[in-house]
């Protein structure tokens, strides 16, 4: 990896080379998804079937599109039980955590006047779960169950099939597991496409979630307005925050989880200890050696992975704010109290025994969270993502008697008169 002394020239060139990742600059790829959308869009299910046919070369039709109750009960035939038993632990985790998010409406009445939020779910939400390089059950837990924590009545699943024309059996189980209500077998922009605007076999939903490669993110960005989205998700990273108290082994382990993701991923240590730096350079060397993706890792390190030495503490929380990180670990001698003083990342983690994949997995909190430095805006799925709020007014003619003159000035003054006269109406003598 890279070992650089921090200075205000090496993090601007890092900010700058990792911005770059972001799906918002790979305008190249934008008119094919937009060819594949309209053609889905106007020609609805044989568009869809042709474009699955071409790029997954799999014979799918209006007869075999859903997945049937025998395609579930031959999955789960197909799963390691052991792997069933730890997704019903990490759903029972997952479901406890996003509980707690939930919102209730809420009403209060002074005076004639009752004020209030009414909290209503989405009606129908599409999931989408990607094939292809690796399966994800994690990411089918961590997409449906905050939406049905949030009473979304019915919820659909997009999944590109196999050659064969099934689904993976990992993704089926878990989305069973996880209480999804219709699963199809279709994948990439013409997936997306399909839950936007509806086709013969696939309804429309109002909101579409899930990962996926380039194309199925600008497809995301292309549908953004006809239907909600959760974001346009970017290359998977991860900060650690260390000093010299810390375990070089258990960082570059924890450097190299992320790493293994894709090429783009984004693996980065500061650190102001320098000592550290170089313990944990040779430990990733030595890891690389014996991993399965060694040359996904590789290729990952030499372009997005960073070691960066600071002159202070101050120094460093400076530089993690400033990148706001997808995962953010403080492997500190305080690691709580330097905590405190991170206002951007997705996720913290905070001590030695807090790996990133423990929130990957199991412990609760959701993995879909912001990338690309959204982080500064932008926050993990959660229960919110799958409602929308309604304001309440309602006010009584001697309560509206009190302000109405206030509200007409305030009209007239904007020159909206018409606004105004529906308020003067309502006390004409």
């Amino acid at each position: 990896m890279r070992m650089l002394t921090l200075t205000k020239d090496v993090k601007e060139e890092l900010l700058d080379k990792l911005i770059k990742r972001s799906p918002n600059n790979y305008s190249e790829f934008e008119e094919r998804v937009n060819s594949i959308i309209n053609e889905v869009k106007e020609r609805k299910d044989d568009a869809l079937f042709e474009f699955t046919q071409k790029f997954d070369r799999a014979s799918i039709n209006k007869d075999n599109v859903l997945v049937t109750k025998e395609e579930i009960e031959e999955a789960y035939e197909q799963v390691d039980k052991k792997l069933v038993e730890v997704i019903r632990k990490a759903k029972e985790n997952i479901s406890i955590y996003h509980a707690k998010q939930k919102q209730n409406s809420w009403f209060t009445s002074e005076n004639g006047k009752l004020l209030g939020q009414k909290v209503t779910p989405l009606e129908r939400v599409g999931v989408y779960v990607p094939g292809g390089k690796a399966v994800y059950p994690s990411s089918v837990l961590m997409n449906v169950l905050p939406a049905k924590v949030a009473g979304v009545e019915e919820i659909i699943m997009c999944t590109p099939p196999m050659e064969n024309g099934k689904a993976y059996a990992q993704t089926l189980v878990a989305a069973n597991e996880a209480g999804v209500d219709k699963i199809y077998k279709v994948g990439g922009a013409q997936a997306i496409a399909a839950m936007a605007f509806g086709t013969e076999s696939v309804p429309k939903v109002d909101k579409i979630v899930g990962p996926g490669n380039i194309y199925v993110a600008l497809a995301k960005k292309a549908v953004f307005g006809y239907v909600g989205i959760d974001s346009i998700a970017g290359p998977s990273e991860i900060l650690v925050l260390a000093d010299e108290t810390a375990n070089p082994r258990y960082v570059a382990a924890d450097l190299l989880s992320q790493a293994e993701h894709d090429e783009l991923a984004s693996a980065i240590l500061v650190t102001t200890d320098a000592e550290l730096a170089q313990k944990v350079d040779e430990e990733i060397i030595n890891f690389t050696k014996e991993l399965s993706r060694k040359e996904i890792i590789e290729k990952s390190l030499d372009n997005y992975g960073y070691i960066l030495v600071a002159e202070s503490m101050d120094e460093a929380i400076s530089t993690c704010n400033d990148i706001a990180s997808e995962h953010l670990e403080i492997v500190t001698k305080n690691p709580f109290e330097v905590m405190t003083k991170i206002k951007n990342a997705g996720a913290i983690f905070l001590g030695e025994y807090s790996s990133e994949p423990l929130g990957d997995y199991f412990a609760g909190p959701n993995h879909v969270l912001p990338t690309n430095g959204t982080a500064r805006f932008f926050s993990p799925l959660g229960v919110d993502d799958f409602i929308k709020k309604s304001s309440i007014i309602s006010y009584s003619r001697e309560s509206l008697e009190e302000v109405y003159k206030d509200i007409v000035y305030f009209a007239e003054s904007e020159k909206l008169t018409a606004h105004a006269n529906s308020i003067k109406v309502r006390f004409e003598k």
